[in-house]
């Protein structure tokens, strides 16, 4: 299954893992240093979110959390259980 986010299209990416060693100039080092640099694969971070579509029905979808945050979605709105019977009082009739 492919890692892309079926709102936005947000998909993995490649990027640089650096690893350094020393201690900072602020904190009383002489500076850090570049030790290595190897590839890496920035992931989207992706839910499987239960979604109202446009014509009311409910789908299920893998959604980043962005797209999630800011309202991109409809959540799918869960009715109650059950509710009581309304009883008539007496102050009522």
């Amino acid at each position: 299954m492919a890692q892309v986010c079926e709102v936005c299209g947000k998909k993995p990416i490649m990027g640089n893992s650096v690893s350094h060693r020393g201690k900072a100039k602020y904190l009383g080092g002489v500076g850090t240093k570049v030790t290595g640099i190897s590839r890496r694969k920035f992931r989207p971070n992706l839910q499987r979110v239960r979604v109202t579509t446009a014509n009311g029905a409910h789908k299920t979808m893998r959604v980043c959390a962005q797209c999630i945050r800011s309202g991109a979605i409809t959540k799918r709105v869960r009715q109650a259980p059950f509710k009581l019977p309304v009883t008539e009082t007496a102050d009522n009739v």
